[in-house]
């Protein structure tokens, strides 16, 4: 792996480890420059490029390609995601595991935790996105893209309709999808329906910019298409919700003495 300057483009570092095709790369995000990265070979790998790119840690447990990584946004946990429905949650201050998620039905390709880390979607070749709530491992929602949905043993024959992506908003309430039926799709988190829908070819990888109102997608042909997000001013519930969601995981957050119905929207269970 190569990494160079956002700045000059000057090489900066050359990472050598893995012994196949590296999938994806994810940073911490509270600046401390640790990157982790994912690999056809089973592996993640953990880089402190503030130590000239040392390889900290060696992550196993995928028994097939490793497809996809996601920080949590206080750093503290890493989600994986490959082959086989395997679907791994560590926790990155002792690189322990703190549980396997299952549920899918086939290769889950994709993850992203929500902006306060209490939501964290995933994309399966199984036509569907679940989200899921980290801290219980529960699935709260489910996002279709075929109807009626395959049958777990047919997961895998709707190949026209298998999710290549999922990217959460900055907002924390979008989620867009990127399939094989030609088609991105943006979902609201508290409806089952999308709200907008575009058609793109061919998608392979889509993001959200910073600000949240464009959508960038990569495609199999090498081209980056970018498209207009869904816009929509946030409930002051909402917007409370978030600051208190980054810092109390679901098992402080149902300890507080507080109604059921709030208790239940701050879990995002209503």
């Amino acid at each position: 792996m190569i990494v160079r300057s956002c700045t000059t483009g000057k090489l900066l570092l050359n990472l050598v480890g893995h012994t196949e095709v590296v999938r994806d790369l994810t940073f911490a995000p509270d600046g401390s420059l640790i990157l982790v990265s994912a690999s056809r070979d089973k592996t993640l790998r953990v880089w402190d490029l503030k130590d000239d790119g040392n390889m900290m840690k060696v992550l196993r447990g995928h028994q097939n390609w490793v497809y996809s990584c996601a920080f949590s946004p206080d750093s503290s946990m890493l989600c994986s995601v490959g082959a086989s429905k395997a679907v791994f949650l560590r926790n990155m201050d002792k690189y322990t595991m703190i549980q396997k998620l299952e549920g899918h039905h086939h290769d889950v390709v994709a993850c992203d935790f929500s902006p306060d880390g209490a939501l964290l979607p995933m994309a399966s070749y199984d036509t569907r996105v679940y989200i899921w709530e980290p801290h219980t491992g529960d699935i709260l929602m489910e996002f279709g893209h075929l109807f009626s949905p395959p049958t777990p043993i047919f997961a895998g024959g709707a190949n026209d309709r298998w999710v290549r992506s999922v990217s959460f908003s900055h907002d924390g309430l979008h989620v867009a999808s990127l399939a094989d039926d030609k088609m991105v799709r943006f979902w609201r988190i508290d409806e089952d329906y999308p709200v907008q829908v575009t058609p793109l070819s061919n998608g392979l990888c889509c993001a959200f910019s910073t600000e949240g109102s464009v959508l960038a997608a990569g495609t199999h042909d090498g081209s980056v298409y970018f498209g207009a997000t869904p816009r929509q001013v946030p409930s002051l519930q909402h917007l409370c919700r978030i600051p208190i969601r980054r810092v109390m995981p679901t098992q402080e957050v149902q300890e507080l003495p507080i109604p059921s119905k709030v208790l239940e929207f701050l879990s995002y269970r209503v």
